[in-house]
């Protein structure tokens, strides 16, 4: 599960394919559930960055509660989940960040942990994005969720999840209507270990609340025991 990430810099240019992409605005330190941050979509006008709120709210849902509950998706189960089907389908999207948190448990706490790229370059995780109206309502929520796959060694000793993250070329797969779903799963897989590095992190980044510098870092080195 990804239940926090970032995108701790004021502007993010990156590559999807042949395209450039370019993101301007506020850092995030701790973005989490329920807020807006910005994904990257296919338009017939070309790529488009759009923020939209984390927690996918399907279609047919009753009301947007849902979202809590599908932060994330299950790269292995997307063509068959109700909840993901169709936005699998034809609602694919990425979602820019430069690192996650996961929390490693340490009998009665959690100590999060940061991962991010040895380079420190964007990230490109594979997403899904829904659009829904409430009842009586004009105006649709657009929502997405992160698409996750089984951790590569760097997160593995921490989490058994992690985002699935998509290097240029496999970012502009992800976002064809016309690549087949078969193609589309092979995507789905973990960085290369050496790509990856982790550090301990302050707790307050599991307050919600708190989405500042101090979030990303990194707490005095310990031995490892793992």
């Amino acid at each position: 599960m990804c239940g926090r990430y970032s995108l701790a810099r004021e502007t993010v240019e990156t590559r999807v394919g042949n395209e450039r992409v370019r993101r301007h605005g506020q850092p995030r330190y701790n973005i989490a559930p329920s807020q807006r941050a910005p994904v990257v979509r296919s338009t017939s006008a070309g790529l488009t960055i759009d923020d939209l709120r984390w927690g996918l709210v399907p279609g047919w849902s009753r009301d947007e509660q849902i979202g809590f509950s599908l932060i994330n998706a299950r790269g292995e189960t997307l063509a068959d989940k109700p909840a993901f089907r169709e936005a699998f389908r034809s609602r694919r999207c990425l979602v820019l960040a430069d690192g996650f948190y996961e929390w490693q448990a340490l009998g009665r706490s959690k100590q999060p942990w940061r991962f991010l790229r040895h380079d420190e370059a964007p990230l490109l995780f594979a997403g899904l994005w829904e659009s829904w109206h409430a009842p009586g309502q004009s105006v649709a929520l657009d929502s997405f969720t992160v698409v996750t796959t089984a951790a590569n060694g760097v997160v593995a000793p921490i989490h058994d999840r992690m985002p699935a993250c998509l290097d240029a070329e496999s970012a502009a797969l992800w976002l064809d209507p016309a690549t087949p779903a078969d193609a589309l799963r092979s995507l789905i897989n973990p960085g290369p270990d050496a790509e990856w590095r982790r550090y301990r992190v302050d707790p307050i980044v599991g307050q919600a609340r708190i989405d500042d510098a101090h979030c990303i870092e990194a707490l005095p080195e310990q031995p490892t025991l793992f």
